[in-house]
């Protein structure tokens, strides 16, 4: 299939923002999706980003069933540890329709060689654990599961326990 992989445009935020929603019905959490494509366009494209984003595009002559010429994307920012650079990848989505085609191999690898372009030493993600599709793609590209081999637990804070914390914080 012909595709291309391009940097996402502010004018994209709406078309990225309804692939999330799409992902978030696969991944069974659609009540969790709270941000708005404004929000997207506020966060990704202002003058120190929150982070970026790759979004592949089919010609017309490919596009969805729906009438959609973008039919994936990956949204990644960048994290720092005693290894040095990393890039995070948040998202990875492409269409059903258009699975099997190469596109989530070319956002990934695309990712992969954004990083790399800025020194990252890695790239990290993660992958619910019903979701065997997902996790096979990556082991079939090389990525580690580490959840046994180095032990890591996810850990998250957020709503009432971000609050009580940010509020723990000493005062100047």
């Amino acid at each position: 299939m012909n595709f291309k992989i391009r940097a996402a445009t502010k004018e994209d935020c709406k078309e990225i923002s309804r692939m999330m929603l799409e992902l978030a019905i696969y991944e069974k959490a659609p009540d969790q999706v709270k941000i708005t494509h404004e929000e997207l366009e506020q966060d990704g494209f202002c003058q120190n980003p929150f982070f970026e984003c790759l979004v592949a595009e089919v010609p017309e002559a490919h596009k969805s069933k729906e009438g959609f010429t973008i039919v994936g994307y990956a949204l990644y920012f960048y994290t720092y540890s005693w290894k040095g650079r990393s890039a995070y990848m948040e998202d990875l989505y492409v269409m059903a329709e258009f699975r099997g085609s190469g596109i989530g191999k070319g956002l990934l690898s695309k990712v992969a060689e954004v990083g790399k372009k800025k020194q990252c030493v890695r790239l990290q993600l993660s992958v619910l654990d019903w979701n065997t599709p997902s996790r096979d793609f990556y082991a079939a590209k090389g990525a580690q599961d580490l959840t046994d081999s180095k032990g890591l637990h996810l850990i998250r804070f957020d709503g009432q326990s971000l609050d009580k914390l940010a509020n723990q914080a000493p005062k100047d």
